[in-house]
């Protein structure tokens, strides 16, 4: 068995020692984008549901089709 790797790689080689290597803590505490991304997802899931719910209604869906029906009718 061999034993645990004691200090990292100069250059991690594959992905996923890139990822295990990443200082992630680093860029949260120095960069803004980091810190507010998870505020502005948390934000938006919540008002994309509610404008997703509204577009595919069944009253605007009903509201798309005879408009398009419509505008179908005046091409032929």
């Amino acid at each position: 068995m061999s034993d645990p790797v004691s200090r990292p790689m100069k250059y991690p080689y594959t992905f996923s020692a890139q990822i295990a290597q990443f200082p992630i803590k680093h860029y949260f505490k120095h960069s803004w984008l980091y810190r507010y991304y998870f505020i502005a997802v948390g934000i938006s899931i919540p008002l994309f549901y509610k404008i997703g719910k509204l577009a595919n209604s069944p009253e605007n869906v009903a509201k798309w089709a005879e408009s398009k029906r419509k505008e179908h009718a005046e091409h032929h």
